[in-house]
């Protein structure tokens, strides 16, 4: 389950930013967020890609 404790991580850095850049109006907390997304982006291909590889071996 390290993977959805990688997704939890970025996703609780990307509600803080999020937070900031929408209540605050924190530019820098937007460019943060976007960052976080991308990394989330990234992450789930790779989990998609382990879950398809894993489900073709059965």
């Amino acid at each position: 389950m390290s993977r959805m404790d990688e997704i939890n991580a970025i996703v609780s850095d990307l509600q803080v930013d999020m937070e900031k850049f929408y209540g605050k109006g924190n530019k820098a907390a937007g460019t943060r967020a976007r960052k976080h997304l991308m990394d989330l982006k990234n992450l789930a291909h790779e989990v998609r890609q382990e879950i398809q590889a894993k489900k073709n071996d059965m």
